[in-house]
């Protein structure tokens, strides 16, 4: 089978941890999980013309994901975030101006977009007009058939309900925690404290659905909980895995991955949700957001999600 072609449009971005620093960004983490699936899974961002950039390609050429159409920025720095730790959950400091606010649409970018399979997307990276301007760009000019995750990620102060909202116009998937699920409805003016859906989670999808006619599913995790999948004609959860947590940077993003290489392969909501879990459970074990994963790994969690 021909591996599809699978995007990652955002930020490229160095997580500065208590331990050192570790490779990351959303939609680079969510390409380097859906390449180690087996699809083509390529990075499109923005690194600075400096030390950090050169590291980034260096770590990239180890991995399966596609590092070959970034763009390098000489006038801004790679981006950079300082993560803290309190109960194993993260918080950030994300550093501005970065490379990655200034993506710019290319004749190449464009011809991606438009042979993409699958494309993620999130709200972080289009915190500036222009990278903002650049991404929606090139989500909308992907095919009718194209699978395009909006991945919700409420990074205080970089978000709108405005990007949500034209975020949501052009996205068939959105992948959101729980606590962003009635958040993005508040913002949208689609819930208030008082509304029976603000501890519902599958009332907040069923609404997002109805407002969004493209929105074809609605993706909540709920950490070590397990997930929500809902569509207009039905909806599954998931209790999760128990594992033992070395950090949780990237687990979602290996959750999206996963669900979008089993939605590419016509997989029916018990298993998109199978495959999530599994794969976040792993991320979650294992520290930083781009690990090596074996081969025998691969084919063993591949086999379990299978069965």
């Amino acid at each position: 089978m021909e591996a599809h072609l699978i995007l990652g449009i955002g930020e490229l971005l160095w997580d500065i941890l208590p331990q050192g620093r570790q490779l990351g960004g959303a939609p680079a983490n969510f390409a380097v999980m859906a390449a180690q699936l087996g699809n083509h899974a390529a990075i499109l961002s923005r690194i600075g013309e400096d030390e950090l950039g050169r590291k980034a390609i260096e770590q990239l050429d180890s991995l399966p994901a596609d590092a070959s159409h970034l763009q390098v920025d000489p006038a801004h720095e790679t981006g950079r975030v300082t993560v803290a730790f309190a109960d194993g959950q993260p918080s950030y400091t994300i550093h501005q101006p970065a490379a990655w606010d200034f993506m710019e649409v290319t004749d190449l970018w464009v011809q991606l977009a438009e042979r993409a399979d699958a494309l993620c997307f999130g709200s972080l990276a289009q915190r500036s007009r222009v990278s903002r301007q650049t991404i929606q760009a090139l989500v909308a000019q992907s095919s009718e058939t194209c699978i395009r995750v909006f991945d919700v990620n409420l990074r205080a102060p970089f978000y709108s309900g405005e990007v949500i909202e034209e975020s949501l116009d052009l996205a068939t998937v959105v992948k959101m925690n729980d606590a962003e699920a009635p958040r993005v409805l508040e913002m949208l003016g689609l819930l208030d404290q008082s509304d029976s859906a603000h501890g519902s989670l599958r009332l907040c999808a069923e609404r997002l659905l109805d407002e969004f006619p493209l929105l074809q599913m609605v993706a909540v995790t709920r950490g070590a909980q397990g997930s929500l999948l809902v569509t207009r004609d039905e909806w599954s959860e998931h209790p999760g895995f128990p594992v033992q947590v070395a950090d949780t940077i990237g687990a979602g993003d290996a959750f999206t991955a996963a669900m979008t290489h089993y939605l590419l392969r016509g997989a029916g909501m018990e298993t998109l949700n199978e495959a999530g879990n599994r794969w976040g459970a792993w991320m979650a074990s294992r520290s930083g957001a781009m690990p090596v994963l074996p081969e025998a790994v691969r084919a063993g969690i591949a086999a379990e999600i299978e069965d």
